[in-house]
């Protein structure tokens, strides 16, 4: 059994997932990601190193961090996860940036805030409630343990690289015209990026596309848009990747969204 049910307030887009067999592919986010296991044990690979989140265990994803994720065992697994968008973090704190020291942690208080900011979203409370929920829990998270500092410059070849692939999600990723930008062979940059990104440039280059197509539904209401905009061949394709990150295919995404209760 599967369950990815997505809701949106003008602040923060909420998840509230339940399964068994399903199994994220390596992908990241732009946003921050935190979240609480409710139940079960979930297990991903986060840049490269293996993470267990057991029951009540709060999840923190710095920005664009690659990571997989499933369930330890055939009993599955139930979370909640919120995403931050890095502009209403640093308008809530400050010029700062939060950087997650560590993945898991296992703060009641913290895991309480989560769980009320995804209630509220997910229940379509008042906007000014989830607003101030939200800021309440940026706050908190700024609080803890995080290591809240000013975000560590990417190496120099992965930030340019990102910059290229942001700005061309509607394109097929042409490795030698990357690579070139850099003065190396396709397979150099292939081998630099990826032991810096902790991805592949074509994985980082899709996770994007997807983003960007998620960003598109959310704006247009359209999953066709979406595809046209961000360059897929057609729904099904759209639809195959999307929902490898998130759970749902494009067009159920879209109908989550425009649900009224």
């Amino acid at each position: 059994m599967e369950r990815f049910n997505y809701k949106k307030s003008q602040d923060v887009l909420a998840l509230s997932a339940s399964f068994t067999d399903f199994a994220y592919k390596k992908h990241c986010h732009e946003e921050y990601a935190v979240g609480v296991t409710l139940r079960g044990i979930q297990q991903y690979n986060l840049d490269g190193q293996y993470q267990a989140s057991h029951q009540n265990g709060v999840m923190l994803f710095n920005r664009e961090q690659s990571h997989d994720g499933s369930s330890y065992d055939k009993a599955g697994i139930d979370y909640v996860m919120l995403y931050l968008k890095p502009e209403l973090v640093e308008e809530i704190i400050g010029k700062k940036e939060l950087r997650f020291g560590s993945p898991i942690v296992y703060d009641p208080e913290l895991a309480r805030n989560i769980l009320m900011l995804n209630d509220a979203v997910q229940l379509r409370q008042d906007e000014a409630e989830c607003s101030e929920r939200v800021f309440d829990l940026v706050h908190l998270l700024a609080q803890k343990e995080m290591d809240t500092k000013l975000w560590l410059p990417q190496d120099n070849l992965v930030r340019k690289a990102k910059e290229i692939m942001f700005c061309s999600t509607e394109d097929v990723l042409k490795l030698d015209n990357l690579s070139s930008e850099f003065g190396m062979s396709k397979f150099q940059f292939i081998r630099e990026f990826k032991s810096q990104a902790g991805i592949s440039p074509y994985q980082f280059f899709l996770n994007c596309k997807v983003e960007r197509a998620r960003q598109s539904i959310e704006k247009q209401k359209d999953v066709y848009t979406a595809v046209a905009d961000c360059g897929f061949v057609d729904l099904t394709h759209l639809n195959r990747h999307f929902k490898r990150v998130f759970g749902v295919t494009a067009y159920e995404y879209m109908l989550q969204l425009n649900y009224k209760n």
